[in-house]
């Protein structure tokens, strides 16, 4: 009798308290309880722009004095969208019926009321607050009454060393897919604790995208730290030394990878993985970028080609990140997984991952965030080392 055939197999769930991130989910609501990338400094303008964080739809805008806003588009008097409205010198006014509204939702002006409004300021129009940073532009979307301090990294903070520049910018998945990404967030944040595709994926099937040494399979340690998950990986090298890795995530949805054509010392590049809603998600990064390059600019390549220039045929012969996460279903089947030793950090992030969301359902301030701005720093100690055959680096 054969046995384990396809027939009557169950169809799989996946885990929810740790993808659906829309407001009054258990993840969405740990989400809104650290400061989030939104978009792009470049992408404030005065012309109103719409873009998705955290399943929610929102205008952003740059008045005329310069001051970025992000606005609920549906307007507080009558539901026009202020995506069709137009910027003035501290707000943006609607296209309906003329309500200025500023960047923290105050309104200014109701032109159709008498002496434009006697009672404006009994109206307010849903606003997130906003923090610009290195060319980025951070949201705050939680509980107002628990906004914490705005996180730096004291990576940034090291002095410049000359020609070299800190930079930001919406970046690709893993090693040159696609920037917009049609999958929920958690398949490519739980893939940076995964070291043990690189080998395979990135250099047996992709081609070596990286660096021969990247291809030796490591050995692996994982450690929990207080915001998240460490991986160390060793692989020994052909002159005796060994390469010692140091990947890092942290919550909520940080990333911290080591350039994997081994730039040797800390890395340089930290990255945020945005949900956009439960389906899809960016990449935002800031690094310090030497002169003459940006992020970005080392690029992998599949036979010469990038990402997007390849037929179908040459992604299903060369996969790589995306194909190989995307493959995997809009949301991961977590129930039909057959789980192995190599993916202890992934069961590792899972299981921390859920501990300050439970946490934040019975009202904890989760791990990492701070109110006290003097101690909103946030300690980078990814990147790549050698080790001498006596062990030290």
């Amino acid at each position: 009798m054969d046995i384990g055939t396809g027939y009557g197999r169950p169809q799989g769930t996946f885990l929810e308290e740790l993808t659906l991130v829309s407001a009054g989910t258990p993840c969405g609501e740990f989400m809104r309880r650290y400061w989030q990338p939104v978009a792009m400094a470049r992408d404030a303008t005065t012309t109103p722009r719409l873009i998705r964080a955290l399943g929610e739809e929102l205008v952003l805008f740059r008045d005329r004095s310069g001051r970025p806003g992000l606005l609920v588009p549906r307007c507080a008097h009558r539901g026009a969208s202020l995506y069709y409205g137009a910027t003035e010198e501290h707000g943006l006014r609607c296209c309906y019926h003329g309500w200025v509204f500023d960047a923290e939702g105050y309104c200014l002006e109701q032109p159709c009321e008498p002496l434009g409004g006697l009672y404006r300021d009994r109206v307010r129009q849903p606003w997130y607050p906003l923090v610009e940073y290195h060319d980025l532009l951070f949201a705050y979307m939680g509980p107002p009454d628990r906004k914490p301090a705005f996180p730096t990294y004291d990576v940034f903070e090291d002095p410049l060393s000359e020609g070299e520049r800190i930079m930001a910018d919406d970046t690709s998945i893993g090693s040159g897919g696609p920037v917009f990404c049609d999958f929920n967030w958690l398949q490519h944040w739980e893939n940076i604790m995964d070291p043990f595709h690189v080998p395979i994926l990135h250099a047996r099937f992709s081609g070596m995208q990286f660096v021969e040494d990247m291809a030796i399979m490591p050995e692996v340690t994982y450690s929990y730290t207080p915001n998240g998950v460490r991986s160390v990986q060793n692989r020994p090298l052909a002159d005796g030394s060994t390469l010692h890795r140091i990947t890092e995530v942290m919550f909520p949805n940080i990333r911290v990878v080591a350039d994997p054509r081994l730039t040797l010392g800390r890395t340089a590049q930290v990255g945020w993985v945005l949900p956009l809603d439960d389906e899809s998600f960016r990449i935002y990064v800031i690094g310090r970028v030497p002169a003459g390059r940006t992020i970005g600019s080392g690029r992998s390549t599949y036979g010469g080609k990038t990402w997007d220039a390849l037929t179908e045929a040459e992604h299903r012969d060369m996969p790589g990140d995306y194909e190989s996460q995307r493959s995997q279903g809009v949301f991961q089947l977590h129930s039909l997984e057959s789980l192995s030793t190599t993916d202890k950090g992934v069961t590792m992030l899972r299981r921390t991952l859920r501990r300050p969301i439970e946490g934040g359902a019975a009202g904890e301030d989760p791990a990492g965030v701070t109110f006290d701005p003097e101690g909103a720093q946030v300690k980078i100690e990814g990147g790549n080392f050698i080790l001498s055959e006596a062990g030290g680096s």
